[in-house]
C-alpha cells in the first residue's frame, strides 16, 4: 500500500511540476523543502528545527563547534577567556560585514546580548539566552559577557543558538522586520521571504570565511511542502534536489531504486510523552497519579516502534535527555513493555475499567497512532488531537494539555541543560513542577566542578524517571535523500548546513 502511495504521488508530480522550478545543477540552485511551516525567520522567535537550519546558514555565533573534532573554534570571536566564573571576555574578528553592509564590532554583540537576555523581549526559548546577564564593550573588538551565576555550558550556547545581530538594523526593524528581511553575517544571505512558505538564500560573496568556510552552491531555494509524498514526487520529477526527514519505509524503497542518494544518520532528537503530573490542566486529571503515569510507561512497546517505524540508528531511551549529552544519567528506572503490569497499576490507581484521555501531537502521526493502539490494549482510550506545532506549544505553555507526544532536539547542544533544565525548572512547559528537581538542576547548571554537575543532573534524572514525569520513548534518526549530482555528509546534530552541500 505504501509503495502504491509513493508511486501514485510520483505520477501526480508530472502534473504538478508544470509550475515547479526544475532542479538543475547547471543553474547552481539547490531546490529543497521544509515540512513544517516556520512561524518566524528571526532565529530567536521560533523553536523549530527548520529555524535552526536557517540560523546556521544566515547568521554566525561567536564560536563554532567543529563536528569532526568536538572542539570549539573562533567564529565571530577569534579568542576567548574566562576572567572569572561569571565573566567571559572575547576578542572579535575584524573586517566582518553584515549582509546589509554594516560593520560588525562589539556594539553588535552588546546589543544582541542585552536584547535577547531581557525576558520582556520574549525570546521563545528562554533557556538559550537567560543564562546571560548582560554584556560590556571594552573596545571596538573586545567584549565581555556576564552570566547569571557560573554557567559551564556557556560555550555550547555561544557556538549554537546565540546568533549575533546587527545593532543598528535590529534596533530599527525589530523581530518583525528581521523575520521579513533577515540580516546576518553568515555564508548565505536571504534574498526573499514569503512567510511560512518560501525562502530564497544567495551565497554571500562578502563572507569572512571563518570555520564554516565559503558556501559552494550559489542559490538555495526552500519551499514549505508539508506532505512527504509530495516532496518525494518532486524529487523524482526534478522539482527538488534535497529532502530530509524522510520516513524509514520510504527511504528504504528509494534506496533500493538507486536513483537518488539515501543517507541515514542519528540525531540528538528524542521523543517523549509529557504528562501533567502537576495538575496544570486540572487537579483531577489522571496524570496526577504516579501509578497511572507508570502504567503508561509499561503499556508502550517502544522497541517495537523503533524496529518497525523509526528503524535506522534510532534507539529506545530511558532518561529525559539524549545519551551523549553531558550529565545525561543512564542508570535510571526503566519501564519494560509489560501490558499486564500496566493494567494492574491502573486498577491500583482506581481505574480497573480503564480511562479516557486526550493525546496531543504535532508530528509523526504514525508513531502517535501506534501508541494509541498500545494504550488501548491496557484500557486507556486516548483521543488523538493532532495540531500545528505553534498551536500545541501555546496550549502547553498555558498548561492545558494532560498528555502530549513531544520531541526535542536540544538545539543540538550536547549538555543536559539544553533539555532537562529546559523542561523541569518551573518554566511554561514544566508539567512536573517538582521543587527538589528544580534545586538539583540549579546546582547542576551553575556548578564549575564537573563532578558536582554530574551528581545533581543524576539526582534530577533519577527522580524524573522514578516518578514517570515523562515517558521517554526513543531517539530519532534522519533520512536524507538527494540527487546524485549533490554531495552532502550529514552530522549527528541534525543540522543541515547548506554551506557544506556541493555539486559533484
Amino acid at each position: 500500500m505504501k509503495t502504491r502511495l509513493l508511486m501514485s504521488s510520483v505520477a501526480l508530480s508530472v502534473v504538478m511540476t508544470a509550475s515547479a522550478a526544475l532542479a538543475d545543477k547547471a543553474s547552481d540552485t539547490l531546490n529543497t523543502t521544509f515540512t513544517k511551516e516556520l512561524e518566524s525567520v528571526d532565529s530567536y522567535f521560533n523553536s523549530a528545527r527548520e529555524g535552526v537550519i536557517l540560523q546556521r546558514s544566515v547568521w554566525d555565533g561567536l564560536l563554532y563547534l567543529n563536528q569532526e573534532t568536538g572542539e570549539y573554534e573562533g567564529n565571530l570571536a577569534t579568542s576567548w577567556k574566562w576572567v572569572d566564573d561569571t565573566t567571559l571576555e572575547l576578542t572579535l574578528r575584524e573586517g566582518v560585514k553584515f549582509h546589509n553592509g554594516e560593520e560588525f564590532d562589539a556594539d553588535d554583540v552588546v546589543y544582541t546580548v542585552e536584547f535577547v537576555s531581557n525576558p520582556e523581549n520574549g525570546v521563545v526559548v528562554q533557556r538559550n539566552v537567560n543564562w546571560m546577564k548582560g554584556a560590556e564593550k571594552i573596545d571596538q573588538y573586545t567584549v565581555r559577557i556576564f552570566t547569571n551565576g557560573a554557567f559551564p555550558a556557556a560555550l555550547e550556547y555561544l557556538a549554537g543558538p546565540v546568533s549575533i545581530y546587527p545593532n543598528e538594523y535590529y534596533a530599527e526593524a525589530g523581530p518583525a522586520g528581521m523575520a521579513l528581511k533577515p540580516v546576518g553575517t553568515g555564508p548565505y544571505r536571504v534574498e526573499s521571504v514569503e512567510p511560512g512558505k518560501h525562502f530564497v538564500l544567495k551565497k554571500y560573496d562578502g563572507y569572512h570565511g571563518g570555520p564554516k568556510g565559503m558556501a559552494s552552491i550559489g542559490t538555495v531555494d526552500i519551499r514549505t511542502i508539508p506532505d512527504v509524498n509530495t516532496q518525494l514526487a518532486e524529487l523524482f520529477s526534478g522539482g527538488l534536489d534535497f529532502v530530509w526527514g524522510v520516513p524509514s519505509d520510504q527511504a528504504e524503497k528509494l534506496a533500493a531504486m538507486d536513483r537518488l542518494n539515501v543517507v541515514n544518520e542519528s540525531t540528538m532528537r528524542i521523543g517523549y510523552l509529557e504528562l501533567d503530573a502537576a495538575g496544570r490542566s486540572g487537579a483531577d486529571n489522571p496524570m496526577t497519579s504516579k501509578l497511572v503515569r507508570q502504567a503508561l510507561a509499561h503499556a508502550i512497546d517502544r522497541q517495537a516502534i523503533v524496529d518497525n517505524l523509526l528503524k535506522g540508528a534510532s534507539k529506545v531511551v530511558n532518561s529525559a535527555c539524549f545519551p551523549s549529552q553531558f550529565g545525561c544519567e543512564q542508570d535510571v528506572t526503566a519501564y519494560d513493555f509489560d501490558p499486564e503490569k500496566a493494567k494492574a497499576l491502573l486498577a491500583e490507581a482506581g481505574y480497573p475499567d480503564g480511562l479516557t484521555i486526550d493525546l496531543y501531537a504535532y508530528r509523526d502521526r504514525p508513531y502517535a497512532e501506534a501508541m494509541l493502539s498500545y494504550l488501548a490494549n491496557v484500557g486507556i482510550t486516548a483521543n488523538l488531537k493532532y495540531l500545528q506545532y505553534s498551536a500545541l506549544r501555546d496550549l502547553r505553555q498555558k498548561g492545558e494539555t494532560s498528555m502530549s507526544f513531544q520531541t526535542w532536539g536540544s538545539y543540538s547542544i550536547n549538555d543536559a541543560s539544553a533539555i532537562t533544565s529546559q523542561f523541569f525548572k518551573h518554566g511554561a512547559e514544566d508539567f512536573a513542577r517538582d521543587d527538589e528537581i528544580l534545586a538539583w538542576l540549579d546546582i547542576a547548571d551553575t556548578a564549575v566542578d564537573t563532578e558536582v554537575r554530574k551528581e545533581n543532573y543524576s539526582k534530577a534524572l533519577k527522580k524524573i524517571a522514578e516518578e514517570a514525569y515523562w515517558v521517554p520513548l526513543f531517539s530519532y534518526n534522519a533520512n536524507y535523500v538527494f540527487t546524485k549530482e549533490a554531495s552532502f555528509t550529514p552530522t549527528p546534530d541534525e543540522v543541515v548546513r547548506f554551506f557544506d552541500v556541493s555539486w559533484n
